[in-house]
């Protein structure tokens, strides 16, 4: 068995060891090219693990620039990328390499298991969508375009996170801080001149506190103002973009962008995205109407913006549920909540976590071993706190991977989870919301269906061939627990007094957990709309704020403000890998809502459910589709009427 991989990073040499790897790997193709008599064994295994070696040494790189970005890192990163950008053009358009995997699957497919022809299918169609059977003309303007793309990227996103850290909103009026929880005020207070002063950043934990419980109008506004204007430049990066995309788009024989998103997607046309986004809009408009309704009638004298709706819902919130947010975050410190989720884990899975003491990027990251009985099978490294130098939100990157190299040798599989909760210090805990606890729990369901592979081959295992729009089920999934009353008292405990969290509060959790559901579900459906609506045709300039004011006809019942420029931060579509796929968060939860409830249905701990969600849809990550598995573990098509039951829509 091999072991974990070292997590290092050189800056200095990295470079230099990217193009020693890069050069290493064309001679690699170069000899699997000259082999006359090429087989799955001798040509497709040794060509899939040479990804396993670029990962192992870019990921420290691309994690390194989201967590502890310096202008060192920025710079080695966005050398690095036209590097990499460069290969894999030259080998996803390499007609002699497509050509040796078609004459393999002509020769081979019918003797090979199935996990190996899921490599040779993949393979064949991202040959396809990279543009390996074009004349060269067409290839040389893809790879152009491929180079420009990866560029536009990175600066889509350095800009978001450089225009987050320079924005800070002083306040020195006690005033205009009141009713702020404590815990969010040690974070924002500082001493100046012998003045008590406080600090709101664009930093999501600062952010939403101010937002959520500020009282002063005005400052809220300015708050919300700088957020929704951010990055201005971006405005000219998504331009270019958009016209590259559907320039690479109609290049490889499709009609759009959207059109080429879905070739390797579940979901099986365009028109089906859209009637799905739509009647959900439809499904949702009139209860999300009369939550508008329910916020405006304690606001009656004022005109209700965007920047109200955070601080009037919690105001709404407590008056109808009894609920004070504040009142659970000394039950969720982030400690506790993570041992009370790996002994959840243990329960439903048989998953036992086991802390290593390993230097790491920053003091606060953890690293844990995952063992399956007496079994080590994984890797997880945690960094979960907000700071300066880190990306905003959420997210599950994948570092090893799970398989079987060509001399039959084991590798297990590494991952990070990366948050941004509420800072610790030396005087006070990481205090999380409960929102934060179920964000923990959704990263967890990506990590662990990438960690719990038992896959041989690389390129199906783990998220590695997961269809885009099915990559969200295992998080949603997980996530859902979050709200399970046997799964709160496993962690939920005042983190002073140890008291566990009380049934009746609990209750008023669960009870509280659909406020505004409707309205949450519309804006993650403009969100859906208005990113598959742009990659359907080529927008430009004002086109895109037209497009998406039109969307907001339906979708947001209280029109946000002129200034606000949503798609200048959406980072999602504009420099991550959801563009034209958005819609993936909706179309995912349709599944993880019936496997939920299914599971629910058996009392959860010692659910046979669980056990073949485990054995079907973790162990086998990419190797089949999403869908097949889904039917194989149910034992039947999926229900669609759980998504909004799941989120208390009638």
């Amino acid at each position: 068995m091999h072991p974990f991989a070292e997590f290092k990073l050189d800056l200095e040499t990295f470079i230099t060891d990217l193009n020693a790897l890069i050069e290493i790997n064309h001679k690699t193709i170069e000899n699997l090219l000259a082999i006359s008599d090429k087989t799955y064994a001798n040509f497709v295994r040794p060509f899939d693990l040479m990804e396993e070696d670029l990962e192992l040494l870019f990921t420290p790189l691309s994690h390194i620039n989201a967590v502890k970005n310096s202008e060192s890192s920025q710079k080695v990163y966005a050398e690095a990328l036209p590097i990499l950008t460069d290969y894999s053009t030259f080998v996803g358009q390499n007609l002699d390499i497509y050509e040796a995997f078609k004459t393999i699957k002509a020769n081979e497919y019918d003797t090979l298991n199935t996990e190996q022809r899921r490599i040779l299918d993949l393979n064949i169609l991202h040959f396809e969508l990279a543009g390996a059977h074009l004349d060269d003309a067409s290839k040389e303007r893809l790879a152009e375009i491929n180079l420009r793309k990866s560029t536009l990227t990175n600066d889509f996103s350095q800009n978001l996170l450089d225009a987050t850290n320079a924005y800070e909103k002083i306040i020195t009026d006690p005033a205009d801080v009141e009713g702020i929880p404590e815990s969010d005020l040690e974070n924002a207070r500082f001493e100046e001149n012998g003045v008590t002063k406080y600090r709101f950043t664009l930093q999501m934990p600062s952010y939403i506190a101010y937002m959520t419980y500020g009282a002063n109008r005005a400052i809220r506004e300015e708050l919300y103002r700088a957020y929704t204007t951010r990055a201005p430049q971006n405005g000219a990066i998504i331009d270019e973009l958009m016209a590259l995309r559907q320039e690479s788009a109609t290049l490889l024989g499709f009609k759009n962008y959207a059109e080429y998103s879905l070739a390797s997607k579940m979901a099986p046309s365009t028109a089906s995205v859209l009637k799905f986004l739509n009647e959900l809009i439809d499904a949702s408009r009139t209860q999300a109407q009369k939550e508008i309704e329910e916020l405006r009638a304690i606001a009656p004298d004022i005109d209700l913006q965007s920047y109200d709706t955070a601080y009037y819902g919690e105001i709404l919130k407590k008056a109808q549920y009894n609920i004070d947010e504040e009142e659970y975050r000394p039950y969720f410190e982030q400690h506790s909540v993570m041992e009370g989720m790996f002994t959840f884990l243990n329960e439903l899975f048989g998953l036992r976590f086991v802390r290593q003491d390993i230097k790491l990027w920053d003091e606060k990251a953890l690293a844990y071993d995952i063992y399956e009985g007496e079994h080590l099978t994984a890797r997880v490294y945690f960094d979960l706190e907000a700071r300066k130098d880190k990306r905003g939100g959420a997210w599950m990157h994948n570092f090893q991977t799970h398989h079987c190299d060509s001399a039959g040798c084991t590798h297990l599989s590494s991952a990070f989870v990366v948050c941004n909760f509420p800072p610790s210090s030396e005087t006070s805990p990481s205090l999380l919301r409960h929102d934060d606890v179920v964000t923990l729990f959704h990263e967890m369901g990506h990590t662990i269906h990438h960690l719990l592979s038992k896959v041989k081959e690389h390129g199906v295992s783990g998220v590695n061939g997961v269809e885009w729009d099915a990559v969200e089920f295992p998080s949603q999934f997980l996530e859902n627990f979050a709200y399970e009353p046997k799964v709160l008292k496993l962690f939920a405990k005042h983190y002073q007094s140890g008291e566990i969290l009380s049934d009746a509060m609990i209750e008023k959790l669960i009870r509280a957990k659909n406020f505004q559901s409707a309205m949450f579900m519309l804006r993650q459906l403009e969100f859906s709309l208005f990113d598959f609506e742009v990659h359907s045709k080529l927008y430009q300039g004002e086109e895109i704020q037209t497009l998406l004011d039109s969307i907001r006809e339906r979708t947001a019942l209280i029109k946000p403000p002129s200034y606000n420029k949503f798609q200048n931060g959406f980072s999602h579509i504009f420099s991550g890998g959801y563009s034209a796929g958005y819609y993936s968060y909706k179309w995912a939860e349709v599944l993880s809502a019936d496997a939920y409830y299914a599971i629910v249905d058996e009392g959860i701990f010692g659910s046979e459910l669980a056990r073949k969600y485990k054995e079907v849809v973790l162990a086998r990550g990419g190797s089949q589709s999403m869908q097949e598995l889904f039917v194989e573990m149910m034992g039947r098509e999926c229900d669609s009427k759980n998504l909004l039951r799941l989120s208390g829509i009638e």
